[in-house]
């Protein structure tokens, strides 16, 4: 297996700056094996039925950006990841080089918002300690903004929009972007067709979307992420006529916990070719950068016919990446 495996010609102006209006007006490439079709995500009310058990990740986005300064005034960038042990957290810190261990940043009238303790075991991500008298998510709330990918260029009126309709525990530091789509009317019209809506919780981490810099991408070292299955999901899934995950996120927290037998904790579950799939029937998810673990996970679902997905989208003008378009893929629609 080689990294040039994952690799597709992905035009600059495919990739989504700004969400659509409605959310799902967002267009839907439904992969029939044989045959490929041009819906809308509004459409997905057409393509489920009872027995069917739709799947999302209510993960919430926290607004872990923060533009800070040090005491001389220069400018520093904090991207929080997790909340560690002792109200730490991991975070992605630019630039990093010339701050010292325990050193102080302010925000712009002066006040402490954080301490930047140094660096973390991986090398790539720090620990830092925010100042919030036990209350981070009003401190950030107040200082702080949503974690746009960097290939947004324009955040304006962009905030809510990362978030979906049905997110509740802010802990993420990326959304789950396939669940953009979804308004509460489009759940609804889901749900009275009989299909039942079940929630996992999978905490996105940054990795998730890290391009992949080993020649063997098996090789490559994925990051863990927190995830929780409740029982009545659990129980849905296992009632279920097709399981349809919203998502990769939503995928990871299902095979995790049908592949391990745990509903909790922490995974490192690498989804890529030749993997014995255990739940997940079909996944509606959005187009992903070339030579990510993300694409690798397609590749397993269905084959390398998701060359020809791709191929297909970018010549119909698809939209690509967070804010971009659709597909819903149907892992036994192809023999591979």
């Amino acid at each position: 297996m080689h990294l040039s495996d994952f690799d597709y010609e992905l035009p600059n102006e495919l990739i989504a700056q700004e969400p659509i209006e409605p959310r799902d007006s967002a267009r839907l490439l439904v992969d029939g094996g044989n045959h490929r079709y041009h819906r809308f995500v509004r459409d997905l009310v057409d393509l489920v039925g009872p027995g069917d058990v739709v799947v999302v990740n209510d993960t919430r986005v926290i607004p872990g950006r923060l533009r800070v300064r040090r005491g001389t005034g220069g400018a520093v960038e904090v991207l929080l990841l997790e909340m560690a042990d002792g109200g730490s957290w991991s975070a992605l810190v630019r630039p990093a080089a010339k701050l010292r261990p325990n050193e102080i940043l302010l925000d712009d009238a002066g006040g402490e918002v954080l301490t930047f303790v140094g660096r973390r075991d991986d090398a790539d991500t720090f620990t830092v300690r925010l100042h919030d008298d036990g209350q981070p998510m009003s401190l950030l709330e107040r200082i702080g903004s949503l974690p746009l990918p960097p290939y947004i260029t324009s955040d304006e009126n962009a905030n809510e929009r990362y978030q979906t309709v049905y997110s509740r525990r802010p802990a993420s530091a990326a959304a789950p972007t396939a669940g953009l789509h979804f308004t509460q009317t489009l759940l609804e019209s889901i749900q009275k067709r009989g299909a039942r809506l079940a929630r996992v919780e999978l905490v996105v981490g940054l990795d998730t979307f890290r391009p992949i810099s080993t020649e063997d991408p098996r090789q490559h070292t994925i990051h863990t992420e927190l995830y929780s299955v409740p029982d009545e999901t659990i129980d849905m899934v296992q009632g279920a006529n097709r399981v349809i995950a919203v998502g990769t996120t939503a995928v990871r927290a299902l095979e995790t916990t049908f592949s391990s037998g745990r509903q909790s904790g922490r995974t490192s579950l690498f989804i890529h070719r030749g993997y014995e799939w255990k739940v997940v029937d079909l996944m509606m998810t959005n187009f992903h950068m070339p030579r990510t673990t993300l694409l690798m996970m397609i590749d397993a679902f269905v084959g390398p016919v998701w060359r020809d997905i791709y191929r297909e989208a970018v010549e119909n003008r698809y939209r690509f990446l967070s804010f971009g378009d659709a597909m819903l893929l149907d892992r036994h629609a192809h023999d591979h």
